[in-house]
């Protein structure tokens, strides 16, 4: 499964392992469904840039541009299913940041 995200021009997104006192890490919550396993963690593809932010006063972990976030989602049984869940996320620019936000996601699985 890949959530993709494209990130505008200027702005950022925070990696899942930003550390505390910083910006809101990028968080992903799956729904519980008996039907599917989830096998290892959710890698993040995309050019990761590390650099210490003034504002926050920590070196954050972000990406630019896209990142594509990949869980690897096994069937226990040969069924049509959906795998939901949330997303949570804070983008910033150079001179701003947005509140956190959350969206809502569902993917059908054949």
């Amino acid at each position: 499964m890949h959530l993709a995200a494209n990130i505008e021009e200027r702005w950022h997104l925070y990696s899942q392992t930003t550390p505390d006192g910083g910006p809101v890490a990028t968080t992903i919550t799956f729904t519980k469904n008996p039907l599917l396993t989830m096998d290892g963690k959710i890698k993040e593809v995309g050019k990761l840039q590390q650099k210490h932010e003034p504002l926050f006063g920590v070196d954050v972990k972000q990406f630019s541009d896209k990142v594509d976030f990949v869980q690897i989602v096994k069937l226990k049984t040969p069924v049509k299913t959906n795998v939901a869940g949330s997303i949570e996320f804070m983008v910033c620019d150079d001179k701003q940041c947005l509140p956190p936000s959350t969206q809502k996601f569902s993917i059908l699985l054949k």
